[in-house]
């Protein structure tokens, strides 16, 4: 008899970076819930069988409607990365506080689907944020229906991920077991660089691209190969239309550089921590943000194409995007990389049995 995959639902999904992460390493993602139309349209597409539920997670009834798209499936793990703004315990703490709900969603959720373990995914200021309070509320209102929780911040490079990211994860079980960490599978000598992450795909020189293309070459190293063994056609590869101008300023910066490597008065107009920012080609790239305006090809002058983000983020590229493309570089941003959703759920299956 085969062993019956692990169950998950995704709430505030996204496009589903972390629960793809979870499909990869087996397990059945049943239902995915976020707000926004078009990120919920990519999820679908991308998820096999699960659900996409356009739910507002700041009303309670959303979530008996997640336990009637599911009917009587088991869920066995939530997972979810529920916005800063949703932990606005400042001052005397306001049950009522409506950005309050959001966290407090993901706490009901659990009350109410019993998992065998939760995941809570953000950036790493939530430790400290409002002095503490976040942590300590989640670490409360979780151990108290239950659960045992540990908390650790993970380095994407050390797991094989192209890009600069750190992201806190709470994890929570139920049998009362501490959940161990997975261990880093690469070391700082071996971290995946933006040249062995995207070389492979059109320069995009001469025109533009379009969503659907050849792939010019083989794959050029290891990580590319991973990121194609699915795809025989190349996807959302779209270059962005440059002024004269603005091409010559990205010309000025050097590989790693940025606008503090311009001439006086150059590039003005942008002049903050990550302007006119030029990847490494040897080293993993920045974090991948929403905008697509501040980051540049490391060989190319213009800003990577949302499959070139989507790479850095170790997005597969199966993995297709929908919406306009603001949307989908807001999407690709806004995700947990897959690959790092991958090596903890693959750790967290050793805890379901």
């Amino acid at each position: 008899m085969s062993q019956k995959k692990p169950t998950v639902i995704d709430m505030f999904s996204g496009c589903g970076g972390l629960s793809r992460g979870f499909m990869d390493a087996g397990y059945e993602v049943l239902l995915g819930v976020d707000h926004e139309e078009i990120a919920l349209k990519t999820f679908k597409h991308n998820h096999g069988d699960a659900i996409a539920f356009h739910g507002d997670l700041f009303k309670k009834e959303t979530l008996l409607d997640m336990a009637r798209l599911i009917k009587t499936k088991k869920v066995d793990v939530i997972i979810g990365g529920p916005p800063c703004q949703g932990f606005s315990l400042t001052g005397t703490r306001q049950e009522d506080d409506a950005r309050n709900m959001l966290f407090q969603s993901m706490v009901e959720a659990v009350k109410l689907f019993q998992p065998k373990a939760f995941v809570l995914e953000n950036v790493p200021g939530l430790a400290t944020l409002y002095d503490g309070k976040a942590k300590k509320a989640i670490l409360e209102q979780f151990g108290n229906l239950g659960y045992t929780i540990n908390f650790q911040v993970l380095y994407a490079p050390d797991y094989g991920v192209p890009q600069i990211r750190k992201r806190i994860f709470f994890v929570g079980l139920k049998n009362g077991e501490k959940f161990s960490f997975p261990e880093p599978t690469l070391t700082p000598e071996k971290y995946v660089s933006c040249e062995q992450a995207i070389a492979d795909l059109p320069s995009l020189e001469n025109d533009l691209g379009k969503e659907k293309m050849e792939y010019p070459t083989s794959p050029l190293s290891k990580y590319q190969e991973y990121m194609r063994k699915n795809s025989s056609i190349l996807l959302n590869h779209v270059g962005t239309v440059h002024t004269e101008l603005v091409k010559s300023v990205i010309s000025l910066v050097p590989e790693g550089g940025n606008h503090k490597d311009l001439p006086p008065g150059v590039g003005d107009s942008r002049k903050f921590n990550e302007a006119w920012t030029r990847y490494h080609s040897q080293k993993p790239s920045k974090t991948i943000d929403t905008g697509h305006r501040n980051h540049f090809h490391y060989k190319w002058n213009r800003v990577p194409t949302v499959r070139e983000n989507a790479r850095l983020q170790s997005f597969p590229d199966d993995f297709e995007f929908f919406g306009n493309k603001t949307q989908q570089y807001r999407q690709v941003g806004n995700a947990v990389p897959p690959l790092l959703g991958f090596h903890l759920a693959k750790a967290l299956k050793k805890h379901l049995d």
